[in-house]
C-alpha cells in the first residue's frame, strides 16, 4: 500500500514540479565537473597563394616529382606523388599550363597547404 502525504499547500504539486536537471555525462553526475568542449581540428597553416600555385592536399613526404620546370601539362596530369601513412597520393594539375616553379623535391617533408609548384 502507498501512502501520500501533503507537506504544505505552498509546495507545488508533482504535476507542476519540474524535474531536476540531468547531468550531461557520467563525470558530471559523479563529480559535478564537466570537461571543456573538444577543440576543433587544426586547420592548415595560412599560406599566401597566387594564381597557379598548387598546394599540398595533405602532410607527407614527396616520393616522386613527375614534371620539370618549363614542361607543358594538361589538366589532370600527374605532377608529383606524396606518401603519408604508407599510402601514396598523386597530386594532379588543376589546369592546363606550363610548370613555372617547383618548390619541393623527392624525399622532402611537406605540410598540408604548402605550395608545391606553380603552373602558369
Amino acid at each position: 500500500m502507498v501512502t501520500v502525504e501533503e507537506l504544505d499547500s505552498e509546495t507545488p504539486s508533482t504535476a507542476d514540479a519540474k524535474p531536476p536537471a540531468l547531468a550531461s555525462s557520467v563525470a558530471d553526475a559523479a563529480t559535478g565537473y564537466s570537461a571543456p568542449p573538444s577543440p576543433s581540428p587544426a586547420s592548415a597553416p595560412a599560406v599566401n597563394t597566387q594564381p597557379g600555385d598548387v598546394a599540398s592536399p595533405l602532410s607527407g613526404t614527396v616520393s616522386k616529382v613527375d614534371v620539370s620546370v618549363g614542361q607543358a601539362v594538361k589538366q589532370g596530369e600527374a605532377l608529383l606523388h606524396l606518401e603519408a601513412m604508407k599510402m601514396e597520393s598523386v597530386v594532379v594539375a588543376p589546369k592546363r599550363g606550363t610548370v613555372d616553379k617547383i618548390k619541393v623535391s623527392a624525399g622532402q617533408q611537406v605540410q598540408e597547404g604548402q605550395i608545391l609548384l606553380t603552373i602558369t
